[in-house]
Order: structure tokens, then sequence, then C-alpha cells
């Protein structure tokens, strides 16, 4: 597999093992590689964890611009299909934020949604229960428990929540035949538009009878535009969702293959949230961003010009020796699991890391004391998507208490 394969085949995100092998080699002899194919604009590859930090730091001389995700030159376009805050800058992205800074704000997380989120990780072990004692957990359990907090905390009715699984997974799974449409843009412009109808009627519904629902707020926004305000719905849908849901699968994974891991966390479950830290990096959902030169910049010894394209590569600077020892070995008890980018830095950190983490540690802390046995049964896949991916399968025996 070669370095131009590992950034642009999705399927070679679904080789995980082969996908950090090149990725080693390229931050030991390449750090910052230069990508050319022949389906999309060239592109500078930024592998290590220093690297990344930089640009991200330098939010004025680094842009999003409308195109923050890596696509084949075809699907493109001239434009995002919605604006968000992935793919907007400076003085507008401030605004944007500052609609949901206060709603996302740690005090408000936790009184307003801890509650509700340990009631649901319950209810999601229970579910475990009930199925008898085999699962797939990231089909069964990882995809369903994160999309019924996002909804809650949006506002989405329950009887809605299937139609925003199938939506939010044909977007972020958009290049894998399982979930998305393999690549085909009319079909995600679909998805797309399913998505704006459904928005703008949540819009109107929260003008004419606010709640208390982050849908609300948003609706009620002065700052957005109506388009505005479908982006953020939609970025809140699919950021909130996949990326959590992604995190458990792999991070459960991960546990099941280090049984030593497990069991430490069970004897002392005080670890959980360092733990979850761990899954957090190992998995690195978001697998990339983008950010365009606006002006001429050296970066490790490499001359960039303006107007070049550098990926952020997450998932490789997540592994970096440098920074996270023994790098390829998944540790709960990594003194320094917090250093991840998974959640970006600076003026684009993700504004639902905390709920995120939230999530995580609720459900690990309701499952480990019930979870006396856990095997897998089958072989794991993983998402064939250059985006946003994970364990797809995660086939398991279990019993719990």
């Amino acid at each position: 597999m070669d370095a131009a394969r590992i950034f642009t085949v999705p399927e070679a995100y679904a080789d995980p093992e082969s996908w950090h092998r090149v990725a080693q080699r390229l931050r030991r002899e390449t750090p910052v590689c230069r990508i050319e194919t022949p389906d999309f604009d060239p592109f500078h590859a930024v592998t290590k964890h220093a690297d990344v930090l930089e640009i991200e730091r330098q939010p004025e001389r680094f842009l999003n611009t409308s195109h923050a995700i890596l696509a084949p030159r075809e699907r493109r376009g001239p434009d995002a299909l919605l604006k968000t805050l992935i793919n907007i800058d400076g003085d507008e992205h401030r605004a944007y934020r500052g609609v949901t800074n206060e709603w996302f704000k740690p005090a408000n997380i936790r009184r307003a949604f801890e509650p509700r989120i340990r009631e649901l990780a319950k209810k999601y072990v229970d579910r475990m229960a009930e199925l008898g004692g085999e699962c797939d957990f990231a089909l069964d359990i990882a995809r369903y428990y994160p999309l019924q907090v996002i909804m809650s905390i949006l506002g989405v009715p329950e009887s809605d929540e299937s139609l925003m699984l199938d939506l939010t997974q044909r977007i972020f799974g958009a290049d894998d035949a399982d979930f998305g449409a393999a690549g085909d843009l009319a079909a995600l412009q679909t998805v797309v538009a399913q998505m704006i109808q459904y928005f703008a009627q949540m819009t109107d519904a929260r003008v004419a009878h606010p709640g208390e629902d982050l849908a609300t707020v948003i609706a009620n926004s002065d700052v957005l535009d109506p388009l505005g305000k479908i982006g953020y719905y939609v970025i809140v849908a699919t950021a909130g969702h996949d990326t959590t849901s992604s995190t458990l699968a792999g991070g459960f994974e991960a546990l099941i293959r280090n049984p030593d891991q497990l069991q430490l966390l069970q004897r002392e479950p005080q670890r959980i949230d360092n733990a979850v830290e761990e899954m957090i990096r190992w998995v690195t959902p978001v697998r990339h961003f983008l950010r365009h030169a606006q002006e001429d910049y050296v970066l490790r010894g490499v001359q960039l010009h303006k107007g070049d394209t550098l990926l952020m590569s997450y998932l490789s600077a997540n592994r970096d020796e440098d920074v996270f020892r023994d790098s390829l070995r998944f540790d709960v008890t990594r003194e320094n699991a917090s250093e991840h980018l998974a959640f970006g830095t600076g003026v684009h950190f993700c504004l639902g890391a905390l709920l995120a983490r939230m999530e995580l540690r609720s459900f690990f802390r309701e499952l480990l004391p019930r979870l006396e046995s856990v095997e897998l049964t089958g072989n794991t896949s993983y998402t064939s998507a250059i985006f946003v991916g994970a364990p797809k399968r995660v086939p398991i025996r279990y019993r719990l208490r």
C-alpha cells in the first residue's frame, strides 16, 4: 500500500493495520508528503502531531474554506453542499460558534443532560442483556445509543430517530457500499436534500412553538440565515452521532482484543475516564480535515505555496511515536492519552467534545461492572470511508450480571 492510496482510497481505511504501517513510514521518512493522483487535486499529507498543531494554531494562515474534506475532483463541486462550522473561518466562524457556546458549556451539559445520558447508557446495556448474550455491538448498540443522546438534545422525536440514523450514515458513510452511495454524488445530494427538508420544517416548528431543546436555540438565532440554521442542525446531528458511535464500537473492540486492559478497568473503574481518552486516540473517528495555505510557508523544511491544500491526518498524528510512547499499543493507563488531536485544537476545537466524553464514560461505567465475559465471534470489519469511520461490524458473545 502506498502513500497516495491510504489517503485517497476509501477501502484503504478498512485495513487499519496496513494503513498504520504506511503512515508510520511516512512519519519517519516523509512527514509532509505531496500526494498527486489522477482523481484528486494535489495536496500535502501532514502526518506528525506537532505539524498538525502548528497548522491548527494559525487559523488565519491556513483556512478551512468551503472545501474542508477531501473528495475526488468530480465530486467536489464549486462549494460545500451546506455551510457548517467545519467550512467557515474568521469572524463568521466565531459568530456561528457563539450561537451554541453557552449550550455546550460544561455546567449546562452536566445539569441538563448527564442524568439523561446515564439513563440511556443503562437502557442500552440492558438491551445487550435482552439480546441474549450475542449481538453485533457496532450495529445493535454503538450506533443507537449516541443517536438517541444527540436526538434528545437536538429535540428530534423518537419516532424520527430511524430516519436520522439512515441519513447520517449515508452522509458519513458515503464511500461505503454498506451505508452510503459508494461515491454517487447525485445520491449524496439527495440525502442532503432530505436533511434540508426535514430541518426546515423543524425550524418553522421551533419558531412557532419554542421549547427547551437545542433546535429552539438554533431556530431562533439572529446570527444564522435559513440555510445556516439547517447546516447547524446537520452538523450537530451527524457529527454528534457518528463520531461517538465509532469510538464506542472501536473502543470496546480494543478492550475485547486486550483482555488485560478490560480486567484492569473492571478492577479499577477510576481509570475509565483516562481509558476513554485512549479509546478516542486509538479510534480517531474523524480521520482528517483540509486546510488551505493563504501565503507561502515552510513546514518541517517543506516549502508550501499560497493556495496549497494540506490534509491534516489526525489518524496518523494520534499514533505519532514522538508524542505517544509505544503508540501502536492500546493502553488505558497511558499518561498522556488526552494529548490526542481527535477533537482538533484551537478555534476549531469540537464543540461537542465534553458531550462525547460524557457519553463514553457513562456507557463503560454502566457496562463494565455488569460484564462477566466477552469474546469476538467473528471477524470485525471497518468502514471504507475517507472522512469518518471505525468498526462497522463487531460480533460478540458475552455474559452480563
